[in-house]
């Protein structure tokens, strides 16, 4: 038995901390970005770990989410997910690329349409397991799929490059899918990869988070962490809203529609879309740094907003109370992400 002591325990401080796992490197690498801008450019293993990692790590994690997507999930867990993609993924989305039309690129007051896109089309599937595995029931937390399908640049690209928005070449959309299908492909094959690639997400995510943050100027978190907060603001209540109307209306859940609001979210993986996107389209490199900064400060704030509206709906509807089947086996749940 092991009893060695943590004499720093850094790990439990970061994940105290909503979307810490990723926030905190990549404050650290921003940090060391702007004060110290060469510092990690002395090359070898040290530059290639540190500041040129972000691609092949996030592509790394793509692969291993997809390897959590079970192909065997149930008929309402899918009819659950599928509500859930619709109103927190699909129809935000829309709504973002069709104001994109009429307003541009640079968005409105500060925030680009890139920056609302990473932003709203996701959802932090570890907010929501939590969540749901206190006031949920099978279906909701098997409804965890949603997150992994969402999570990531894909339907960002897709919705850029569909709408005309983006001039996204077809192979990059294929680009960013094939690593998430394959891991779906190797994931239902083999169920020791799916378990052996379940921690991948706490080790790449503040490796690739810290290599992004050294990309980031700090003046450009100033200047868009007040917008930021109030991106931040907007998505809980409008996505939230959104899912808690499919819960209500498409799975008709009554009461218990409160628990749409847990998905009013942003995925800490976020953050790295606008890098991921400017990467498929260089037209979109000047919007990075101010997009970076708000979705991460939208992950924070969305995950401190969300549970508490959820729970709000949930009392008033008289429901915010323990579901008989909170006990679930933890192999029978992904790890949670950021």
């Amino acid at each position: 038995m092991n009893n060695e002591v943590s004499r720093f325990p850094m790990y439990k401080a970061m994940m105290k901390v909503p979307g810490g796992l990723m926030l905190l490197p990549l404050i650290a690498g921003s940090i060391i970005g702007t004060f110290a801008p060469d510092a990690l450019a002395i090359g070898g293993f040290t530059t290639a770990l540190f500041k040129n990692s972000a691609l092949p790590l996030i592509a790394l994690l793509i692969f291993a989410t997809g390897t959590q997507v079970n192909m065997r999930t149930g008929g309402p867990i899918l009819a659950t997910a599928g509500t859930i993609l619709l109103t927190k993924t699909l129809v935000p989305a829309t709504l973002i690329v069709i104001l994109g039309h009429y307003v541009g690129l640079d968005g409105v007051l500060g925030v680009s349409i890139l920056a609302m896109l990473a932003a709203f089309d996701n959802s932090n599937g570890g907010l929501w397991l939590a969540y749901t595995g206190q006031y949920g029931d099978a279906r909701d937390r098997g409804a965890y799929v949603a997150s992994a399908v969402n999570d990531g640049p894909f339907f960002s690209l897709l919705f850029l490059g569909a709408s005309g928005l983006a001039d996204i070449p077809v192979v990059a959309l294929v680009a960013a899918l094939v690593p998430f299908l394959l891991g779906v492909l190797v994931g239902n094959l083999d169920v020791d990869w799916r378990n052996a690639l379940k921690p991948v997400p706490n080790i790449v995510i503040p490796f690739f988070a810290f290599a992004l943050g050294t990309g980031i100027n700090l003046g450009a978190v100033v200047s868009g962490g007040m917008t930021g907060l109030v991106l931040g603001l907007l998505i809980s209540p409008v996505t939230g809203f959104l899912v808690y109307l499919g819960y209500r209306f498409i799975l008709r859940r009554g009461g218990k529609s409160g628990i749409g609001f847990a998905a009013g979210t942003t995925a800490g993986n976020a953050i790295a879309t606008p890098a991921v996107v400017a990467a498929a389209d260089p037209s979109f490199a000047q919007y990075v740094d101010a997009a970076t900064a708000q979705v991460a400060a939208c992950v924070l704030i969305s995950s401190i907003l969300a549970p508490v509206l959820a729970s709000w709906f949930l009392k008033r509807a008289g429901e915010l109370k323990v579901a008989d089947d909170v006990v679930v086996p933890e192999d029978a749940l992904p790890d949670a992400k950021v």
